[in-house]
C-alpha cells in the first residue's frame, strides 16, 4: 500500500513507538505525511524518520497506564496541532507461565499495560476525536482469539482488548460520533516482546541468534512469524479512508494459527 500518500494532514499518536509494531507503524504513517507524535516510556528517538516538509515526527514519554500521563500526552498533541486524527495503541507487554504459577502481582503487571492502557487509549481519543473525527486502532493478539497454554495473563488481557474495541465502537456508532475503533490482532511477530520470555532466551542461547530462534519456533508450530511491517500495514490500511465503512473489527494478520 505505498501508492499516494493516505495520511497528508493527519495527526497521528503512537504508542510502544520505540520497538516493533509500535516504531514500524510510526515510520509507515510518517512516510504517508502524518505528523507522528511517537510516544513510549522512554523517547522513541529511532521510531520514525526525520522531518520533511510535509510529514514530520515528534518524541514524546508516555506511560499507558497512568491517567496523568495520557492526559498529558494527548493536551501536548492538542495544544500544538489543533487536532488528533489517528491514535494507534502498540504498547503492550508479554509474560508467559501456567496459570498455577502465575501470581497476583504478576497477573495485575499484565493488565494493567494491556488493558488497562488500552481503555485509557480509546477514552482519551474519543475525548479528543468527538468533535472533528478520526482512527482508533489498537493491536491484539491471535492469543486473544485462540487460547494460549502457558500465558494465561496475556492471552486473557487480548481477549479483552478485543471487546473493548468492539464495544467502544458500538457506543461511538449509536452517538453518532465520526470515530471508528478497530484492532489488529496478529500472530506471532518478530518483535523485542520476545525477549521478555525465559523460553526464547534459551532458544536463543540453543540456536545461536534471533533468527534462528524463530525459525525454531517455525518449525516446531507450522506457523510463520511476521515482520513489524507487515503489521503495519494493517493498521495503515484501517486509519485511512480506504478503511472508512469499517468500525469495530478485529483484524488478524496470521498465517494460519487460528484457523
Amino acid at each position: 500500500m505505498h501508492m499516494d500518500k493516505l495520511l497528508t494532514g493527519r495527526v497521528a499518536l503512537v504508542t510502544g513507538a520505540a520497538s516493533g509494531i509500535g516504531a514500524a507503524t510510526a515510520r509507515l504513517l510518517t512516510a504517508h505525511g502524518a505528523v507522528t507524535y511517537c510516544a513510549d516510556l522512554a523517547k522513541a528517538e529511532d521510531a520514525a524518520t526525520s522531518d520533511t516538509a510535509t510529514s514530520r515526527t515528534v518524541q514524546i514519554q508516555l506511560d499507558v497506564r497512568e491517567e496523568d500521563a495520557w492526559d498529558t500526552a494527548v493536551s501536548g498533541v492538542l495544544e500544538n496541532e489543533g487536532k488528533l486524527d489517528v491514535l494507534v495503541h502498540a504498547a503492550g507487554i508479554a509474560a508467559a507461565s501456567p496459570l498455577a504459577d502465575t501470581t497476583l502481582a504478576e497477573w495485575r503487571r499484565v493488565l494493567a499495560t494491556n488493558l488497562d492502557g488500552t481503555f485509557l487509549a480509546i477514552r482519551h481519543g474519543i475525548r479528543a476525536m468527538r468533535e472533528s473525527g478520526g482512527a482508533i486502532v489498537v493491536i491484539g493478539s491471535a492469543s486473544g482469539i485462540k487460547a494460549s497454554a502457558g500465558a494465561v495473563a496475556y492471552s486473557t488481557s487480548k481477549a479483552a482488548v478485543g471487546m473493548l474495541v468492539r464495544a467502544a465502537a458500538k457506543e461511538c456508532r449509536q452517538e453518532e460520533l465520526p470515530i471508528r475503533i478497530n484492532a489488529v490482532s496478529p500472530g506471532g511477530v518478530k518483535t523485542p516482546l520476545w525477549r521478555e520470555m525465559s523460553f526464547f532466551s534459551d532458544l536463543v542461547e540453543l540456536h545461536g541468534s534471533e533468527e534462528a530462534a524463530f525459525a525454531a519456533m517455525e518449525a516446531h508450530g507450522g506457523d510463520r512469524f511476521a515482520e513489524p511491517e507487515q503489521v503495519a500495514e494493517g493498521v495503515l490500511f484501517l486509519v485511512s479512508d480506504a478503511a472508512s465503512h469499517i468500525t469495530g473489527v478485529e483484524l488478524p494478520l496470521v498465517d494460519g494459527y487460528t484457523l
